[in-house]
């Protein structure tokens, strides 16, 4: 992927990262200040209220390279994403020990099961614990979070289906990460960072993970496989496990029924389109 991809990118003209001085034009050149997403999620757009592109969860990282008219620039930590945020979503960097690894939890304000919770966050957000009071656990907003939900930061899944899988029916939302709503690619990258598996965020990038399968050679479980503008994981040689527009939803659908399906409505209207482009296997 070419290094000027303005998606990885840390610069709008305005600002760029101190590392681009030389490589890219801009007024002023910065190191940058890391802050941390404070609601549940926001937007990600490339440019100030502009389209949806991405989202940042809950106490994600996010390194702010410029910040006017209400919009803080940067890139996501999470994946090198760069666009627009709304700078009252962000507050100071704030060190997380656990993440979410549910797929929502509430955030309680007494340690009590029925406690009325304020808020929700979703898997994949960060936390930093203060306390542990057993069934919950005391995180640095003051609220309380069921122990169950939460796994120390290094910790992970072994098996991407799975994770996927624990998002079956959530809503389908273009540049979504989280079961409020979701798109393909955002399954898919959630999936493998749950797994330890470092992984960019939109298709065609993704399209540069693994090995591509060898003509004849068998699809199975943890595959990926591509459209002009879509991707799916394989949960097993013939079924695939994906977020997508005609569902609506994170759905399970025969391989061959969505290949024949997606060959035989591509308009280009929704940027998918085509046979599929590649089928790839993760190291």
């Amino acid at each position: 992927m070419s290094a000027l991809d303005p998606r990885m990118t840390p610069a709008n003209g305005y600002a760029a990262a101190h590392e681009l001085r030389g490589i890219v034009e801009a007024t002023r050149y910065v190191k940058g200040t890391i802050r941390t997403v404070q609601q549940p999620l926001v937007n990600m757009s490339d440019a100030p209220r502009g389209d949806r592109s991405s989202q940042l969860l809950f106490g994600e990282a996010f390194r702010v390279i410029d910040e006017r008219d209400g919009y803080a620039f940067g890139q996501s930590l999470r994946d090198g994403y760069c666009g627009y945020v709304l700078s009252a979503a962000l507050s100071r960097q704030d060190a997380a020990t656990h993440w979410v690894a549910a797929p929502a939890t509430h955030l309680y304000p007494k340690a009590r099961l029925k406690a009325p919770p304020e808020v929700a966050i979703f898997f994949g957000s960060h936390v930093r614990v203060t306390s542990d009071l057993g069934d919950f656990q005391k995180v640095s907003t003051g609220h309380f979070i069921p122990t169950q939900h939460l796994q120390r930061l290094r910790a992970r899944f072994s098996d991407p289906v799975g994770v996927a899988d624990m998002f079956l029916g959530t809503p389908y939302l273009w540049g979504g990460c989280s079961r409020w709503g979701i798109d393909c690619s955002g399954l898919v990258q959630q999936a493998l960072n749950a797994c330890g598996i470092d992984c960019p965020r939109d298709s065609d990038q993704q399209a540069g993970l693994g090995r591509a399968l060898h003509q004849g050679e068998p699809l199975q479980r943890g595959d990926l496989v591509f459209w002009k503008g879509h991707v799916g994981m394989m949960s097993s040689d013939t079924m695939l496990l994906h977020a997508n527009a005609h569902h609506m939803a994170v759905a399970y659908e025969p391989l061959n029924e969505a290949r024949q399906r997606i060959a035989a409505s591509a308009d280009g209207a929704s940027g998918l389109s085509g046979e599929i482009t590649a089928r790839r296997r993760l190291a």
